[in-house]
């Protein structure tokens, strides 16, 4: 018997759950049964087992056994800051940026707020409905200070805004602050977004700083609850 079998029953039972062939919340046989149906021992079953586990595909539940979980969410990066565009094309599926909204306008009230403007000043307000395997499944309600932000067209924003400011306008974003809560939907997302009967969003606000710490953007960026999972990697210092 071959020390790497346990990879190959990993590999299979992978392929399964990916394809569709066993579905989400269902259970797995049994330790003892995937010890029969694959002729191997339980040492065996085990890794390939804990693999799946350590790779998010499985949840194992004390007493119980282990169920399969949701693999067709998107993984978001919680500490990373990147555009839809890089998150898009980096897994690979079919997307799209529909522009809904961009116009100049005074902030009001909030926004003076959230950018630490005045009245007299000028954002650019920018809506736009992201598309993934051909379903709606973010809104970004984008606010850059037009004083930072200078131009502003369609299709730069069909594309990547942070393309264009880095390597068009010479900007260097350097990080962001985000909040992260669950909403219910409003008009605006039900009609900018393909919701289904889902009855909330997760919002993620967004403040963007440049290189020199100052402030230039805020974002609320408004994701379907199914098709995301919110990812980071932490690590204990000393």
């Amino acid at each position: 018997m071959r020390e790497n079998k346990f990879l190959s029953i990993y590999d299979e039972l992978v392929n399964q759950i990916q394809a569709g062939k066993i579905k989400p919340i269902t259970k797995l046989p049994s330790e003892n049964e995937l010890v029969e149906q694959y002729e191997t021992s339980r040492e065996t079953i085990r890794k390939a087992l804990n693999l799946l586990s350590q790779n998010g595909y499985i949840q194992k539940v004390r007493g119980k056994g282990s169920f399969v979980l949701d693999v067709s969410r998107y993984d978001f990066p919680v500490s990373g800051l990147v555009s839809f565009k890089e998150i898009a094309q980096k897994m690979g599926k079919p997307w799209k940026t529909i522009v809904n909204e961009l116009e100049v306008l005074h902030p009001d009230d909030y926004l003076q707020k959230q950018l630490h403007l005045s009245s007299k000043d000028y954002v650019w307000k920018v809506i736009r409905s992201r598309e993934m395997d051909h379903e709606r499944i973010i809104l970004d309600k984008d606010f850059f200070n037009k004083k930072v932000v200078i131009n502003l067209t369609k299709e730069i924003c069909e594309g990547s805004i942070y393309e264009y400011l880095e390597h068009v306008a010479g900007l260097k974003i350097s990080f962001a602050k985000k909040e992260i809560s669950v909403v219910e939907p409003t008009e605006e997302d039900r009609r900018y977004l393909d919701l289904k009967e889902y009855n909330h969003l997760v919002m993620v606000k967004n403040y963007v700083y440049l290189e020199d710490m100052s402030l230039f953007q805020y974002t609320e960026s408004r994701h379907r609850l199914d098709k995301f999972r919110f990812v980071d990697f932490a690590r204990r210092g000393n």
